[in-house]
C-alpha cells in the first residue's frame, strides 16, 4: 500500500495480522542558535532547521478514526507542532503492545529525533500528508 496520508497509515495499521499502536512524537522546526546565515537564509525561505520534540503521543490504530480528530487532539495538548513522525509497534500473540515497551519505543523515537535519524518513520504535517525531505 502506497501512503499518502495519514488516513493511509490508519487504515494500513488495522490490516495487520497482529494489534498496531501508533507512535508519534510531534515536532517543531528550530533553527540552531549557532546557525550560519546561509542556514538563517534558507530557514526564512522553509528549508532546513532542527527537528525539536514538543509531545508525544500513542494510540492503538483501532481507536483512531482520522487525521482530522487526531490534529484536533494533539492540538488540545499543544498547537506548538509544524509535523509528526509515526511508527508502528506490533502486538504478540494477538494482544496489543504492553505499556512498558510502548513508552520505550516512544523514549526511543524522541532519541532518534533529537539526533536526526528520522529514516524509520512516516512524517506528516499538519494536514496529515505525508512529507519528504530531500
Amino acid at each position: 500500500m502506497n501512503i499518502t496520508c495519514f488516513d493511509d497509515l490508519i487504515a494500513a495499521a488495522r490490516t495487520q495480522p497482529t494489534p498496531q499502536t501508533l507512535l508519534m512524537v510531534f515536532v517543531d522546526v528550530e533553527l540552531p542558535p549557532d546557525a550560519s546565515p546561509q542556514e538563517r537564509e534558507r530557514f526564512e525561505q522553509g528549508q532546513g532547521g532542527a527537528l525539536s520534540p514538543r509531545m508525544c503521543l500513542d494510540r492503538a490504530a483501532a481507536e483512531l478514526t482520522d487525521w482530522p480528530t487526531l490534529s484536533a487532539e494533539a492540538d488540545q495538548q499543544s498547537r506548538d507542532w509544524r509535523m509528526v513522525m509515526v511508527a508502528a509497534l506490533s502486538g504478540t500473540a494477538g494482544q496489543p503492545p504492553k505499556d512498558e515497551a510502548i513508552e520505550q519505543a516512544l523514549n526511543r523515537m524522541v532519541m532518534a529525533v533529537h539526533q536526526g535519524q528520522i529514516e524509520g518513520f512516516i512524517p506528516f504535517d499538519r494536514q496529515g500528508q505525508t512529507v519528504h525531505f530531500g
